[in-house]
């Protein structure tokens, strides 16, 4: 069989790990099971996973945490397993640089095409990543695609995984409104559901390490009924 990647999987109901661990096996990924919170690091450091599917409620070190920590050297995806109507989970797993969130009961169907979709985005991604120009700018904005820096002004941004997909899926078509669909295919490899919340988090996210007022942007406006635009002279 094909191995189409390798996945860590940290949940710590070891039933349920292994019922999902087995599932994705048989569609041709290599899965690693981890039921702890503080052996993760250790694990993908190890194992060098594609992607990393993270609880939250974890035993020794919570998931949120956890993300947080692995963002200082880890860059490929991270989806976060979060309860159902947490949604301050999912917010905040957003916020330290999780890439997406699913919400469980798992469906291991649904999961399987959250894993595709990630991980196709992460490859355009790392693809897009080797132009002959390694940069795109935008006024006093400058996004180093090879180091995947973010500079305004000349000051380094220290923003998440998450946050540099949007920003520079935005800053390669700036001056130009691009629909939530767009964005949700070039930054998570999938289509909008009319549900998901976690770009506007992003976007607000973006605002305020920019110093864009939420109340009346100039940097990134959302345009009611169209999407987004970066717009160049804010910059």
């Amino acid at each position: 069989m094909d191995n189409y990647g390798t996945i860590l999987l940290v949940e710590d109901d070891e039933s349920l790990a292994q019922w999902v661990a087995d599932y994705l096996n048989n569609q041709g990924y290599t899965t690693h099971v981890c039921v702890r919170g503080d052996q993760v690091i250790a694990m993908v450091k190890s194992l060098s996973p594609d992607i990393v599917l993270l609880d939250v409620m974890l035993p020794g070190q919570d998931g949120i945490s956890v993300c947080r920590e692995l963002r200082q050297f880890y860059q490929k995806p991270i989806v976060m397993l979060t309860a159902k109507d947490e949604e301050m989970d999912e917010v905040i797993g957003l916020e330290v640089g999780a890439s997406d969130y699913v919400i469980k009961p798992v469906r291991p169907r649904a999961l399987l095409a959250r894993i595709k979709a990630m991980l196709r985005a992460s490859n355009d991604s790392a693809a897009g990543n080797n132009d002959d120009d390694n940069s795109i700018r935008v006024g006093n904005l400058s996004i180093d695609t090879q180091a995947r820096k973010v500079l305004l002004q000349g000051e380094e941004v220290n923003i998440s995984s998450a946050e540099y997909l949007l920003l520079h899926f935005l800053a390669s078509n700036a001056g130009e409104v691009v629909s939530r669909d767009a964005v949700f295919k070039a930054t998570k490899g999938r289509e909008y559901d009319g549900l998901d919340r976690s770009v506007d988090v992003l976007i607000s996210a973006l605002r305020k390490k920019f110093n864009d007022d939420p109340q009346h942007p100039e940097k990134i406006k959302t345009i009611w009924g169209k999407g987004y635009l970066l717009v160049p002279s804010a910059w």
